[in-house]
């Protein structure tokens, strides 16, 4: 099990996996783009296991890497600081908040694998991009369990792929192998896997104002392995860049 998980952004996606990994007896070096200081009160409700670091320090502190930004701050990762490391990528594709980017519009690139041209002394591992960080929180469960959920992952280096494996094993999820970053587009926004499975149905007459707050709130439902095989299975490649949750606007840094 890796000691230490490093955090580059800690918004709600990352707030969740730290929570996740501290409960699970890790240590977690967290940060921001804003400075350590504005994380203090993070740091204090996760208690000694956590603190709180520059972007550089994470990326060196961490035995695994999870980065957690906006894709359109993609290329201000630190490149020397992750060099031959292993890192987990959550990062989606939302033109309406990161802009139009040509190469992904055209599929020439998956979102993945334009991060990886960026970091290209380092192992990418698609992760936790498919699911809402509340229900990241609320559906881990032990290995084992009869509803126990499984989230799927791509990447292009096998050892890094079994290390993000042990890491959701651990942070309570099985894992589904997608294949390579550029068939990482199975679990892009928009495709059957992609964060209705693990919310269910949303209640009647919920309205489009109250969708968002639902989302972030409802703890979801267990969608295991073999449902997410299937989910992969059924995807088919459209245009690239999902719609953000109604009401997520363009300020949620990872949903």
């Amino acid at each position: 099990m890796p000691r230490t998980l490093g955090l580059i952004g800690s918004g709600l996606i990352g707030t969740s996996l730290a929570r996740l990994a501290v409960a699970a007896g890790m240590n977690v070096v967290l940060s921001n783009s804003r400075g350590p200081d504005t994380l203090a009160d993070l740091v204090a409700s996760l208690g000694e296991g956590a603190r709180a670091a520059t972007p550089d320090e994470a990326a060196r502190a961490g035995d695994l890497v999870v980065v957690t930004i906006p894709l359109k701050a993609y290329d201000r990762l630190p490149v020397a600081a992750l060099r031959g490391r292993t890192v987990l990528d959550t990062m989606n594709y939302y033109p309406q908040r990161d802009g139009r980017l040509a190469v992904l519009d055209s599929s020439e690139l998956t979102s993945s694998s334009l991060v990886q041209r960026h970091l290209a002394g380092s192992r990418l591992v698609k992760a936790f991009n498919s699911i809402g960080s509340n229900q990241l929180f609320t559906l881990a469960r032990p290995a084992g369990a009869p509803d126990r959920s499984a989230l799927p992952v791509a990447g292009d280096d096998e050892t890094a792929k079994q290390e993000a494996a042990q890491l959701l094993d651990t942070l309570g999820y099985d894992t589904v192998d997608t294949g390579t970053l550029a068939e990482s587009w199975r679990s892009e926004p928009g495709t059957p896997v992609y964060t209705k499975p693990y919310l269910g149905e949303p209640p009647a007459g919920l309205t489009p104002a109250d969708y968002f707050p639902w989302f972030l709130s409802t703890p979801g439902v267990p969608v295991p392995a073999a449902r997410v095989r299937e989910l992969v299975a059924e995807a088919e490649r459209g245009r690239a860049g999902g719609v953000l949750p109604q009401g997520a606007g363009g300020s949620q840094a990872s949903l």
